[in-house]
């Protein structure tokens, strides 16, 4: 008989995830109930969201009970379905766990088309980085055509679509991301007009010289001290979409910065925080509009998929944390 193998969440992290935080457990195979549909999952998106789901505490979301499979955004083949709206066959997306099969009763599932871009787009551009991009930029960054546009983690899921939609709106798009190699990827494969390597070079100085006339709009990933650099370079009325803060989420100690919130004040500046789930009424207008830009070649997608299954999770999660991967991490089932 065919089994399910799942990740469960044994413990919460202190730190980064080891391997004895999870345990793998095994079960018989879902079967639908009426309503339901059983998906046979192919892919999980591995995103820096999951290490927040881990742990106790008020959050945007429940946090993933001791004992449950660990949350995550996948996609696969339903392969059983006593669904109206799904059938043995279809490929979808949502929420579907860190496990091999999954039932679903089609609360935010998507059902994608596999024959005009692949799963992992689906998982990525496509998906949550790319809906997360348009909309936390377009609605919160509100970018102008001449404005200038930072962007943290910019060679990172989201980052990567940010500047990419922003070179699209006529902007002067400068990224920062961690190396040599993803800083030529970000400007001669994505073209950033300029990147500034976080782990070599002076951020504050870098965000001077390559952002003369100051920042109109600063895409925030990553928190800590490069968000007090970008700070200190907004123009008065500047916007700052607040995605992500990466470099704190395996804090065992309060993060370094930012310490000069005083300029959202001085420079009278908009700073919102927002979860991609805030527009999940408008997703059929984000992916229509990448869709489009993606088949004119207008913005490109780059996914890194690692193999090792469930089995893998834990190391695959910690890469997104070292900046060990190149594009969007998805763990191949």
């Amino acid at each position: 008989m065919t089994t399910n193998t799942m990740l469960k969440l044994a413990a919460r992290p202190k730190g980064l995830v080891t391997r004895d935080n999870f345990e793998i457990s095994q079960g018989p195979v879902p079967e639908p109930n009426d309503g339901e549909f059983v998906v046979k999952v192919e892919m999980i998106s591995i995103d820096p969201a999951m290490r927040g789901w881990m742990n106790e505490g008020k959050s945007y979301v429940p946090p993933v009970g001791i004992g449950e499979v660990m949350r995550a955004l996948a996609g696969g083949t339903v392969i059983a379905s006593k669904h109206p709206r799904f059938k043995e066959g279809d490929m979808v997306t949502g929420l579907l766990g860190v496990q091999e099969y999954a039932v679903s009763d089609g609360q935010s599932i998507t059902a994608i088309d596999t024959s005009s871009a692949s799963l992992a787009d689906w998982l990525g551009g496509l998906g949550m980085p790319g809906i997360t991009a348009y909309f936390g930029l377009l609605e919160i960054g509100q970018p102008k055509e001449g404005e200038t546009v930072l962007v943290s983690a910019a060679s990172g899921a989201v980052g990567s679509i940010v500047g990419q939609i922003a070179k699209i709106k006529g902007c002067r798009v400068v990224g920062i991301a961690g190396g040599a190699e993803k800083c030529a990827y970000v400007t001669d494969e994505l073209g950033f007009d300029a990147c500034i390597d976080y782990k070599n070079d002076d951020v504050f100085a870098g965000i001077k010289e390559h952002c003369p006339n100051g920042v109109d709009v600063y895409f925030e990933n990553v928190g800590g001290t490069i968000f007090d650099a970008a700070l200190s370079h907004m123009n008065t009325f500047g916007r700052i979409p607040v995605c992500g803060m990466i470099s704190a989420y395996n804090a065992t100690s309060a993060p370094d910065g930012p310490k000069n919130l005083r300029f959202v004040l001085v420079n009278r500046l908009t700073m919102r925080g927002f979860i991609v789930f805030d527009f999940f009424d408008r997703y059929p207008e984000a992916i229509k509009a990448l869709s489009e830009w993606n088949e004119k070649g207008l913005i490109k997608f780059r996914q890194d998929v690692r193999e090792g299954g469930v089995h893998a999770y834990p190391d695959v999660l910690n890469e997104l944390f070292s900046g060990g991967n190149n594009g969007k991490l998805v763990l191949k089932v």
